[in-house]
């Protein structure tokens, strides 16, 4: 480990490092001299989240002579995991060598820490492995960056060898356990834990929450001694995931303080689940007094997104207004809910240059626009913005592989879509669902390959479902395939017998081949099962 010579030096590879230049006064322009005062206030900006903050004044404190202590390398250390600056932790790590402080706890703590969120497992070891002297900071420190890695082995080894476990190390083990799917240990280790908090609780049944698990997420649930709102939220999420509407509205009726999160979880649950006209309403209702919450930036880009299901831009617009009419700041997150409510209406300019005003890309926005892109036909910018996304090391996903798939099928390039399907899987680690085989199925048999389709289809390692056997009936219509088009028929009806839609497509493969009778028996088949045909309608209004 490099030690710096003064002190000087330090504090500019700080400043380097974090890429700002620091004036020598406080905040409020008073030169000060005092490093307790320096101190007091580097802390309080790390209390107060303000870590960029608090790092600058650590730099001026050193410039103006002042000696930190273990507590302000501490609240340093602290904003440089936050601002994940390892570069600047590293200088004060060598600080920490040239001022003594090598056997405080303190400071060698918020060092593992750091190492354990920055720098991967290897240094944090080498750390905490020197210290000769450890609290239980230090230790719930070296289980968190086990767990991090999912390393559940050895966290259980270093939770073994903690000389005193607190309610964090319970937790942390607890949590661990469920994030790396072994539900089992994280339920034998809360059966066994000598006090069990609120965090206990909401933990075991967010992590049954989270694998579908109902039943016995409902069960805890009913079991707790004191449920916060945390609790109750996490099963209105849970219920939502799983599809449960009525559920999620029980437990939401039940609740008697109910914030805005609450109202975010159930305006979130009926857009998610198909009912984005119930979700705006909910909004509505949210807006009276007796409601007595406020809407954040999530409970708008759930209101966005409902917009978005229903292809309603005026609506969509017009929540836009609201939202920076009462003060609520565009952040990223509602610009990707834009872009997405953009580009399925049709609004590409708009949707482009809210994309281009993101400050950090990430994988959602970056997917979001690669669909719009995809639905709207322009496949050359699709495939570009792929590439920008590789270029910058953001790993794609299943919803990235539907938006590129669906402009290679929107400009009819089976060979390109071909060697994207394979990719994702040989090369990306993106396994294939449902939804990316029907676009491909859909791709080739709008070109006329339909052998390569159904034998597409026999190879998927999952049952079809009517997406599937849907895209291959709309492409033996296309091309008056009647023997594979009564196959795919079939399978559809079988999926969804109630849906009119099928028989109709089936019924004019038999009349445009000329086959009349079998056109006419599945029409009398489809008046004795009262199945009327659905009125054509689009679901985006004209701009």
């Amino acid at each position: 480990m490099l030690i710096f010579k003064t002190t000087r030096r330090i504090s500019s590879t700080i400043a380097n490092s974090l890429g700002f230049v620091c004036r020598a006064n406080t905040p409020d322009g008073e030169v000060s001299s005092s490093t307790s005062s320096w101190i007091l206030a580097i802390r309080s900006s790390t209390v107060h989240r303000r870590f960029r903050h608090a790092l600058s004044l650590y730099v001026q404190m050193l410039r103006d002579g002042g000696q930190p202590d273990p507590f302000a390398i501490s609240a340093a250390l602290k904003a440089c995991a936050h601002l994940r600056c390892m570069g600047a932790a590293a200088a004060i790590h060598a600080q920490v060598h040239k001022l003594g402080h090598r056997s405080d706890v303190y400071a060698n703590t918020a060092l593992v820490d750091v190492y354990s969120k920055l720098d991967g497992i290897g240094s944090t070891r080498k750390v905490f492995d020197e210290m000769t002297k450890r609290n239980t900071v230090t230790w719930n420190s070296m289980l968190s960056a086990y767990l991090r890695d999912l390393n559940t082995t050895a966290a259980r080894s270093v939770f073994e060898r903690m000389p005193k476990r607190d309610a964090v190390s319970w937790n942390s083990m607890v949590s661990g356990y469920a994030k790396a799917g072994d539900l089992d240990r994280a339920a034998e280790i809360f059966s066994v834990m000598p006090e069990r908090t609120p965090a206990s609780w909401n933990g075991m049944i967010c992590a049954y929450a989270e694998v579908g698990d109902m039943g016995k997420a409902r069960k805890l649930f009913d079991e707790m001694p004191l449920r916060s709102n945390v609790s109750w939220i996490a099963m209105i999420s849970g219920y939502s995931n799983s599809g449960d509407v009525a559920a999620a509205e029980e437990l939401f009726k039940g609740l008697e303080n109910k914030d805005v999160f609450s109202w975010n979880a159930m305006i979130a649950c009926y857009v998610q689940n198909g009912f984005p006209k119930e979700g705006i309403r909910f909004f509505i209702r949210m807006q009276k007094p007796d409601a007595g919450v406020k809407p954040d930036e999530m409970t708008f880009s759930s209101v966005i997104s409902a917009c978005s299901r229903l292809g309603d831009l005026k609506l969509g617009l017009l929540t836009e207004s609201y939202m920076t009419s009462i003060g609520v700041e565009m952040d990223d997150h509602l610009r990707t809910a834009l872009i997405d409510l953009y580009s399925k209406c049709g609004a590409m300019e708009q949707a482009f240059k809210l994309y281009n005003s993101i400050r950090k890309k990430d994988l959602v926005a970056c997917s979001a626009m690669i669909l719009g892109c995809g639905l709207n036909g322009r496949t050359k910018e699709a495939v570009c913005l792929f590439k920008e996304m590789v270029d910058l090391q953001i790993a794609p996903n299943s919803a990235t592989f539907i938006g590129l798939l669906t402009a290679y099928n929107h400009a009819g390039l089976v060979d390109e879509g071909r060697r994207c399907f394979t990719s994702m899987w040989s090369r990306y680690l993106v396994h294939p669902t449902r939804d990316h085989y029907a676009i491909m199925v859909d791709l080739l048999g709008r070109k006329g390959r339909l052998e390569e389709a159904r034998l597409l289809i026999e190879e998927m390692p999952m049952e079809p479902h009517v997406g599937v056997w849907g895209a291959l009936l709309l492409a033996c219509r296309l091309h008056g395939n009647v023997g594979l088009g009564e196959h795919a028929a079939k399978r559809c009806f079988e999926l969804e017998p109630d849906s009119s839609g099928y028989y109709v497509i089936l019924a004019n493969i038999y009349a445009e081949a000329g086959e009349w009778e079998k056109a006419k028996r599945l029409r009398r088949a489809m008046e004795e099962m009262e199945l009327a045909k659905v009125p054509g309608c689009s679901w985006v209004e004209p701009r």
